[in-house]
């Protein structure tokens, strides 16, 4: 039985702001706009932790018996392709994260009304369609739409409506901004990965419009993030919001080195990098947006 160190390490815990950032700022605005609700923000929370590392272990699980995650990979180690964890065994694993994942959403109903479901059947689904099933999403150019529909559009959107009972246009907007961050992480995995993705079949957005195109993505995206962010700002909001902006300078700052990175500290350096602008912004941006 693999030690508890392999489990932890295969849940990427570097990954997990992109499930605490939407639930945030969806809860703050919740917060500010006087409709707060810690239960089903909390169980939004759950559900999005549970579901986040679903997905990490189903892609674990499903790139390793396809092979695209080889001894070549400068990334970190995959539990089931360096064999500490046998496929059966994470397969199960995924299968049971989603599946109780799914089961605490379904308390969600309550507050959000019946068409929460299909959020819920949608979720779990992509998770495992992301790498998985005759037309994976992450092999064919549509990781960057999962991750900014799921883990932007909806996360934030949903989060505010189980608490408001109803989807406002901040919240549109807030869960854009989060998505595109979140997936600036996913933008950095596949610019490492371009060339065992290739052999792999792996067609990422990298892959097909190559690396200059994911510097733009990037900084595109961080452009966008520094719009609604400044737009709030000057909304009313207050000037607290100004503080998040430091993390968009920051990410500004990994996007022009992309091209710079050679080394695989040098990657890993970026990811962690990536990964502390979405924990960082989710915060301060959270912190403003509720006082």
């Amino acid at each position: 039985m693999p030690d508890l160190r392999i489990w932890l390490e295969a849940t990427r815990p570097k990954t997990l702001p992109a499930a605490v950032c939407p639930v945030l700022v969806g809860t703050s605005l919740a917060y500010h706009n006087a409709q707060f609700n810690w239960h089903p923000a909390l169980i939004c929370l759950g559900f999005a932790l549970l579901i986040q590392i679903g997905t990490n272990f189903a892609n674990d699980y499903l790139d390793g018996i396809k092979g695209t995650d080889t001894a070549a990979r400068i990334g970190p180690r995959r539990a089931v392709a360096s064999g500490l964890i046998p496929a059966i065994v994470m397969k199960r694993a995924a299968i049971l994260v989603l599946a109780v994942g799914f089961c605490l959403g379904l308390s969600l109903i309550s507050y959000g009304g019946w068409w929460l479901l299909l959020i819920g059947i949608a979720s779990v689904a992509c998770a495992w369609l992301y790498t998985g099933g005759p037309y994976p999403l992450a092999y064919n150019g549509l990781g960057d739409v999962f991750v900014v529909l799921f883990f932007g559009l909806i996360a934030v959107g949903c989060t505010y409506y189980v608490q408001a009972g109803s989807v406002s246009a901040d919240a549109m907007l807030l869960g854009l901004s989060c998505g595109l961050l979140i997936n600036n992480i996913l933008v950095v995995n596949n610019f490492r990965d371009v060339e065992e993705d290739v052999q792999a079949g792996k067609r990422t957005l990298v892959v097909v419009f190559g690396r200059r195109f994911a510097r733009f993505q990037y900084l595109g995206s961080t452009l966008i993030a520094t719009g609604v962010t400044a737009w709030l700002l000057f909304s009313g909001y207050g000037l607290l919001i100004s503080l998040s902006l430091a993390p968009l300078a920051v990410s500004f700052a990994l996007g022009l080195r992309l091209n710079r990175l050679v080394e695989p500290s040098d990657y890993l350096k970026a990811l962690k990098g990536a990964g502390l602008v979405v924990a960082s912004y989710g915060l301060l941006l959270s912190v403003g947006i509720a006082l």
